[in-house]
């Protein structure tokens, strides 16, 4: 499998046109020319919303990712994103994890962390915290240890629209589960294509710094998390990208692309996966009625048992999620011997998952009491 574009020689040259594009080209969103680097269609939650308006103007003007990229119950967590540009995530999160939790953004780009680091003062002051919780800075995702992260640091890591940049995703992945800790994640949003991308296309210099030439093939990201040791991706959400520039869409023929939100999680390889049954408290933030947790599981509190298979519940004891949840054996079950009734996960394809709900999937109501459409507890 193809992981890397190609040379070490053509890598750091890959590397060095994204920093000059998103450095020097592009100077606020409007600048993109297509649709792939931006927001998705799924509904912000109120306390986002909130954290986003104390945002600096000139750090949302300067916003590329293709999904805000905010994973549920993140106070006191230590929390790292890969290319973090401006710091609009950052600062986010800064506001959302509080001032016992800390932040760290990456990026190789200058100018992009000059605007990020020109408003720490501005956000600590803003959130009434005594000193920043956040700080940024400059490296490549490809090798965190150069740029002085260390091993089994942060509880989650984010990457919001980046790894398509990368012509080593490989490295960004085996990187990303080094400095993670046992029980960590890796919540991220990226371009994904239906197929291969050919070589010519890779060349590409725009194609690349708009998140299409780059852009992995979604079920290389499957061979990918499994030989890196990360759990089995699962899928959050996601959106079919129009591409709205018919120049590059005539360019790009037959390929068709995806903006989708995958979890992977860093679990100890003593880990035992059994299947048990989990009772969902409701204490997550925004998420009092139900969590949603990926494209398979929504928890709702109104279901007072759900059964989940050895994976999930080694996911949710192992990471920050295990206060959240009531774990009970289930019955005869041995996971070993395929006897639980809940079926192992496998990866989703994003672009079947979004053509089900018109373009855009959302997480599912499994384990729920009630359809899409309805509230939870009818």
């Amino acid at each position: 499998m193809a992981d890397t574009f190609g040379s070490k020689q053509t890598d750091v040259a890959v590397r060095d046109d994204v920093k000059d594009y998103y450095g020097k080209i592009l100077k606020k969103t409007a600048d993109l020319k297509s649709k792939a680097c931006v927001p998705g269609a799924k509904p912000t939650r109120g306390y986002i919303r909130k954290a986003l308006d104390e945002l600096h103007p000139e750090v949302i003007a300067r916003y590329y990712g293709c999904g805000l990229l905010v994973p549920e119950c993140v106070a006191g967590c230590r929390v790292l994103d890969l290319g973090c540009g401006s710091g609009s995530d950052c600062y986010v999160l800064s506001r959302l994890v509080g001032q016992s939790g800390h932040v760290t953004g990456i990026d190789m780009t200058e100018e992009q962390l000059e605007v990020a680091r020109k408003y720490m003062d501005y956000h600590t002051q803003r959130f009434g915290y005594k000193k920043p919780n956040v700080d940024f800075v400059q490296g490549y995702i490809e090798t965190l240890r150069e740029a002085g992260v260390e091993e089994a640091s942060y509880d989650i890591i984010i990457s919001n629209c980046v790894v398509n940049l990368s012509p080593d995703k490989a490295s960004v992945l085996r990187e990303a589960y080094r400095v993670l800790k046992n029980g960590g994640e890796l919540y991220f949003s990226d371009v994904y294509s239906n197929a291969r991308i050919s070589e010519s296309l890779r060349a590409d210099k725009v194609l690349w710094g708009e998140c299409l030439s780059g852009a992995l093939w979604w079920e290389d990201l499957m061979r990918l998390a499994e030989e890196i040791g990360f759990t089995v991706p699962r899928l959050v959400s996601a959106n079919i990208i129009s591409i709205g520039n018919e120049q590059l869409e005539k360019i790009l023929g037959d390929y068709k692309f995806a903006s989708a939100t995958y979890r992977l999680f860093k679990l100890s390889k003593n880990s035992e996966k059994k299947g048990c049954l989990v009772m969902y408290d409701g204490n997550i933030m925004g998420s009092e009625e139900k969590f949603e947790f990926d494209a398979k599981y929504t928890f709702k509190v109104c279901i007072k048992v759900v059964e989940v298979d050895g994976d999930t519940a080694e996911i949710l004891k192992s990471s920050r999620f295990a206060e959240e949840f009531t774990f009970q054996p289930q019955p005869g079950c041995r996971a070993a011997s395929g006897t639980c009734r809940a079926e192992p996960e496998v990866m989703l394809d994003p672009f079947k998952q979004a053509q089900q709900f018109g373009g855009v999937t959302v997480a599912s109501s499994t384990g729920g009491c009630c359809g899409p459409q309805e509230s939870c507890c009818e």
